[in-house]
């Protein structure tokens, strides 16, 4: 039995409208990166606080996971380097190719 990768093909640059250029111009298609968490954040505090001690873990561990994460992309003009970020959607691979 063969098991097909699923892979989705998206072009490096596309022509799509810029609002600060008012027209449709090249964007480079990047895929956002997740950035380091906030340690400064309300949640993040008292998660610190909870976890502190001999408590255990202060909520119930995930039983499954979904078999695809969400990809956010990034379009930035190739004019004015204006950036917009793009909806998510999930997708088992992503491979980015010059068209």
């Amino acid at each position: 039995m063969v098991l097909a990768v699923i892979v989705m093909k998206m072009p490096k640059e596309k022509r799509t409208y810029c609002a600060k250029c008012n027209r449709h111009t090249p964007h480079e298609v990047l895929k956002q990166k997740k950035r380091k968490a906030s340690e400064l954040k309300a949640g993040q505090r008292q998660f610190r606080r909870v976890m502190a001690g001999y408590g255990g873990f202060p909520r119930p561990l995930p039983k499954g996971s979904k078999p695809t994460k969400k990809v956010a992309l990034v379009l930035r003009c190739k004019v004015c380097k204006k950036a917009k970020s793009m909806r998510g959607f999930r997708v088992k691979r992503l491979e980015m190719e010059a068209v």
